[in-house]
């Protein structure tokens, strides 16, 4: 058999474009009557329902809900139609003026407060009429009437209660019951059995009137307190959206230059800088590159760049700092902060939804609807908090009614001095308030079922996490530390490790030239021609040229060398390559040709490699600068005795076409607070490490100034092999947050436990942190943990005692202590406990103010 070849045809892969998805929209919803965790939960369940949702978050503190979902799957106003239709009235923060949303969303939060404190009045009222049957009892025969009390709880029911007892009736037809129907059960039920004892007196029952009145006087009371408390709590957050101007003077922007010679000027000054040709339109119509005037004591409408004028700009609102900032032609402003001396003339760079306030406001806004994580299993048993309070209800009427009158008959002895309660009433003679010394065992029953429903409180599980964060994210925001969520609150408390980047964070990142080195100086230096490196040779050879080494005095700039031809030109040929770079490095370079005004070489196609170095075709010729790694990747050879030369600063060496034509050494300085933050930061338990791409030497110096060991110390280390550092530490079981400031400390910043981004740093690294701090101060990374220990610490806090207290009251209620102690909660006792359990949970929250006071 003949095998005959056959030519197999080549097959071409077809590629196949991917197409990525777009990222998912997030839609913000206010959502108004959430009573309790379980409310939150029901809404949580709509919002996932429906088609196209991905995620969503309820925070039954700020009464909002953010949906993850599909872009533009998912149509904002029918979700919120849903919502509304299913008893939670809700708004869509999409589209619309921003603005007049917020106010309207304030006013319908006070509109709230003045209606509960009107219902609390009259509950009142009915309270300390109700207490003065008993107290007065036959001297006042009206007063102590059982028809009198009957109308007190009627009107109890009608009144104040009306509102919480519809609520409760609905929440349960929903099958979404809540707190309100918890305390409506409780309500009516003692009512209805109070008037089958009036109308009935032949049964022999007592009749408790004044439990409805007094329960429900509780529970207004606790609401209301809550209700204050928890606005308090977003007090911060409601100043920091009041920060937003409403209007904006725009000027023309053919305003002529004024010589002003940078001079303050007085309030009543006739220049043309007070009283230019102006129209008032509203803040958020402010476009970018439009000139805005603003007046002494006016805030400034929106983010910009000073044009004309000088004065001093008050930015505690953003930074806490309170010393006012001058501000000159060229210098930023910032939205919401407040001019204080003088009139300036500025242009628009970012408007709207654009500026820091306005990026500030969501960035809190979102942080509370973060959930922690320790959060989790409060939601788990807020989901079944309610039902299974009814259960436990049900079964404790069942047991004493069935079983535990006839264990225990003594229990049905009359009032004893243990009764948690404010006595009972009866039909006696006259329609008095005789003696009670026993009580039927139906009622015995039926009280404590009623004790157990309303003592129970959902409010405080729900409340324990959003509460504590919500003052937490306020005073982060009062002093310019904007924490992300809950999520990174539970990752600070877990830490152990800081890693800093060095450039930048630790230290200024105003880099200065210390030394020249020109290495090869046998060529002809006109660099208006082509760079002579005819005679290459290797930079070992001419080692012996570093005599001609320049050092740059710090103050005057003044050469002490003569060889300053020498250092210009190379200063020249690395400013033309370094400005095709984003570094510190190329900042220094150029700012020190721009101090010496040598001009610019013409240079193009450049080219940057992070963590190494760039290059650039000048005058035609391909020269390089970087370390000395790049430098070996081009082929160039560096003496050891000129890296020991330059040990404890950064070197940047220069070199073309294989011929290293010299080294400029640059020299950072630590910022005046990075000592004391390192110190700090040990003082409360956290190791300290130092992430660079700066040489092993350099680094060296650093950490010796900062007191840390070799050990401590990461350099050497390339963009990309910053996160796979940070991830080896991970894996050792540290919990790390790292500190950075630029582009190449995005990735370590998103592989971190908890990213802390530095405000003045790039747009790249305060997005991928998880903690931005707007001022700059280091310091401030020692607040953030502060802050964030004590806000998680207050989280536990508040579900220890959520926890504790249903899990000891709810048994008290039953009657668990009734055959030992003779102890009986009252329903309205327990609906006193009900009511300050949650008003205890807020309050407690409220208290980590006192660690943080300006």
């Amino acid at each position: 058999m003949q095998f005959v070849p056959k030519a197999i045809p080549e097959i071409q892969p077809e590629i196949i474009p991917v197409k990525e998805s777009p990222p998912p929209e997030l839609v913000t919803f206010d959502v108004s009557g959430m009573k309790c965790p379980g409310c939150a939960k029901a809404v949580e369940r709509q919002l996932m329902q429906h088609s196209g949702v991905i995620s969503a978050c309820v925070n039954l503190a700020v009464e909002v809900a953010t949906v993850e979902c599909q872009p533009g799957a998912v149509d904002a106003e029918a979700l919120a139609k849903k919502l509304t239709d299913n008893g939670f009235p809700s708004q869509s923060r999409l589209g619309g003026n921003q603005r007049e949303a917020e106010a309207a969303i304030i006013e319908r939060r006070r509109q709230e407060i003045r209606q509960q404190i009107n219902q609390l009045s009259i509950a009142l009222i009915l309270i300390i009429l109700s207490g003065l049957g008993h107290i007065l009892g036959t001297k006042a025969p009206i007063l102590s009437n059982i028809w009198f009390h009957w109308g007190l709880a009627t009107l109890a029911l009608l009144l104040p209660g009306r509102p919480i007892i519809v609520d409760g009736c609905r929440s349960l037809w929903r099958n979404a019951p809540n707190m309100n129907t918890l305390v409506a059960l409780g309500a009516v039920t003692a009512y209805t059995a109070s008037n089958a004892a009036l109308l009935f007196p032949k049964m022999g029952w007592e009749c408790f009137f004044d439990e409805p009145v007094m329960l429900l006087g509780f529970i207004l009371l606790g609401k209301t307190l809550e209700q204050q408390a928890r606005r308090r709590a977003a007090s911060a957050l409601q100043a920091l959206i009041a920060l937003q101007p409403a209007t904006a003077r725009l000027v023309d922007f053919k305003l002529p230059i004024l010589n002003l010679g940078l001079e303050e000027l007085p309030l009543n000054s006739t220049s043309e800088l007070y009283n230019p040709q102006y129209i008032e339109i509203p803040a958020d119509s402010v476009r970018v590159g439009e000139w805005l005037q603003v007046l002494p004591g006016e805030k400034i409408p929106v983010d910009g760049e000073v044009c004309e004028g000088k004065t001093t700009v008050d930015e505690s609102m953003l930074t806490g700092e309170s010393m006012p900032v001058l501000k000159q032609p060229g210098d930023t402003v910032a939205a919401g902060t407040i001019n204080k001396s003088g009139a300036v003339v500025m242009r628009a760079t970012r408007t709207g939804q654009e500026t820091t306030v306005a990026q500030m406001v969501a960035l809190v806004q979102a942080a509370q609807t973060r959930k922690a994580p320790i959060q989790n299993l409060a939601d788990t048993v807020a989901g079944y908090f309610v039902y299974g309070v009814m259960a436990i209800s049900v079964l404790t009427f069942l047991f004493w009614y069935f079983a535990g009158t006839h264990i225990w008959h003594s229990v049905l002895l009359g009032h004893g001095a243990m009764d948690m309660g404010h006595g009972a009433m009866n039909m006696g003679i006259g329609n008095q308030l005789p003696m009670i010394h026993y009580q039927s065992s139906l009622l015995l029953s039926l009280k404590l079922a009623i004790a157990v429903l309303v003592i129970a409180c959902p409010c405080a599980l729900g409340l324990a996490t959003p509460t504590a964060i919500l003052v937490g994210s306020g005073i982060g925001a009062e002093r310019g530390l904007l924490i992300r969520g809950g999520d990174v609150l539970e990752r600070v408390h877990q830490l152990d490790t800081v890693v800093f980047d060095k450039t930048g964070t630790l230290t200024t990142g105003n880099l200065t030239l210390t030394d020249y080195l020109p290495i090869f100086v046998n060529y002809d230096l006109d660099l208006n021609s082509d760079i002579n490196v005819g005679n290459k040779q290797d930079a070992c050879s001419t080692i012996s040229t570093m005599s001609t080494i320049s050092t740059i005095d710090d103050v005057y700039g003044n050469r002490q060398n003569a060889c300053s031809t020498i250092d210009s030109k190379l200063l020249q040929i690395a400013a033309a390559v370094e400005r095709g770079a984003c570094h510190p490095i190329a900042a220094a370079i150029l700012r020190e040709s721009q101090k010496q005004a040598l001009p610019l070489l013409p240079a193009e196609d450049f080219y940057t490699e992070p963590g190494f170095g760039v290059s650039a075709l000048v005058d035609g010729r391909r020269v390089f600068a970087g370390n000395a790694e790049w430098m070996s990747q081009q082929g160039v050879a560096v003496a050891a005795e000129l890296l020991e030369s330059l040990a404890g600063k950064t070197a940047v060496y220069v070199a073309s076409e294989g011929v290293l034509l010299g080294v400029i050494g640059l020299k950072d300085t630590l910022r005046p607070d990075a000592k004391a933050t390192v110190d700090r930061l040990r003082e409360m338990g956290l190791r300290v490490m130092m992430l660079t791409g700066d040489t092993t030497s350099a680094a060296a110096a650093t950490a010796q100034q900062l007191g840390l060991t070799a050990t401590d110390v990461l350099a050497e280390v390339r963009p990309e092999g910053k996160a796979i550092a940070i991830a080896s530490l991970q894996a050792q079981g540290c919990k790390v947050a790292v500190v950075g400031d630029g582009i190449n400390d995005a990735p370590a910043l998103a592989q971190a436990d908890v990213g802390i981004g530095l405000h003045c740093g790039t747009d790249v690294a305060v997005e991928t942190a998880q903690i931005v701090l707007m001022r700059n101060a280091l310091m401030d990374v020692v607040e953030s943990i502060d802050l964030g220990r004590a806000t998680f610490n207050k989280i536990r806090q508040n579900l220890f005692w959520a926890f504790a207290y249903n899990t000891l009251g709810i048994p008290v209620a039953a009657g668990i202590l009734l055959p030992a102690t003779g102890i009986l909660l009252s329903p309205a006792a327990a609906g006193a406990f009900m009511a300050f359990s949650s008003v205890s949970v807020v309050t407690n929250s409220l208290f980590l103010r006192r660690g943080f006071r300006p």
